[in-house]
């Protein structure tokens, strides 16, 4: 082993700095000398780096996925434990549910009640989500012979959608329920309170007329009344929903903004029809 004196390390030392100076300008001035020797280098340094990159990735993506999975199980333990809780509640409503089954049953059978006929429908898909002179309304395309007439009463998968109000060889309107001429008898589920659920042409419609000493609760459901024969009862419409002016509007059931397939259910009610179709006024008359 070469032993130097203190003297020469320190020498060294100063000369550390130049030398590596020229060596930076050296480079530089290769480079710009030689551009393509210096392109060389660099797909020469790349080529030669490549397979330690490629061989370094798969351990790193390895890692990345280690700690991604660690984190979906506990996101999947925090669901797991949600479900839990959320089938347990259902089995206790499972289990009130069957009891009050049976208890009807049981009065029924009592008082030999005889069951309303099963309604006939018509499924139909919707083309439009508006048209004709109605704000909110639904056009269906329909097949030849399909027995629809006004009056036919509209729901998806979830609640109430509207009614038809005009028929036509291959295809039928609907006017939803948030239209401005909609006017359906409602009950509140809670207090059984009846009121008139009044369109706005907005995303929700509101209640109006519900009897004194009886106020609408927030999340309270609405189903329909079978006031004036127009509606059978309890078909599901929505839940009640306070504006920031304070008025009680309904939050539909029905998905009214994604309308695609729509059941069209003849009750046979000959109740209050649906508004007929304002007159279009002909131009010069007032």
């Amino acid at each position: 082993m070469i032993r130097l004196s203190i003297q020469a390390r320190q020498a060294l030392a100063k000369l550390t700095l130049p030398v590596l100076i020229v060596a930076s300008f050296g480079l530089m001035l290769l480079g710009k000398a030689d551009t393509l020797l210096a392109e060389r280098a660099r797909m020469a340094l790349a080529d030669t780096l490549a397979p330690i990159y490629a061989a370094v990735a798969g351990p790193i993506a390895d890692v990345h996925r280690t700690i991604a999975e660690v984190g979906d199980l506990w996101h999947l333990r925090v669901e797991n434990a949600r479900l839990r809780d959320e089938n347990e509640r259902l089995r206790r409503w499972q289990a009130i549910a069957l009891a009050l089954d049976a208890e009807n049953e049981r009065l029924k059978a009592s008082l030999k009640w005889i069951p309303d006929p099963a309604a006939s429908f018509v499924t139909a898909r919707v083309v439009a989500d508006a048209g004709g002179v109605y704000a909110k309304a639904a056009l269906l395309s329909i097949g030849p012979n399909h027995g629809l007439r006004k009056g036919g009463i509209a729901l998806d998968e979830r609640g109430l959608v509207g009614r038809i109000t005009e028929v036509g060889a291959r295809t039928a309107r609907i006017l939803l329920i948030t239209d401005i001429n909609s006017r359906i008898p409602v009950i509140l589920e809670n207090s059984r309170a009846r009121a008139i659920l009044v369109g706005t042409n907005g995303a929700r419609p509101r209640l109006l007329y519900w009897p004194e000493g009886v106020v609408p609760q927030n999340n309270e459901r609405v189903v329909t009344s079978a006031e004036a024969n127009a509606f059978p009862a309890n078909l599901p419409i929505g839940t009640v929903r306070f504006s920031a002016s304070g008025v009680p509007e309904v939050e539909p059931e029905a998905l009214l903004q994604r309308l695609e397939v729509v059941r069209i259910f003849d009750y046979g009610l000959g109740g209050i029809p649906p508004p007929e179709p304002p007159a279009k006024q002909t131009p010069g008359r007032h």
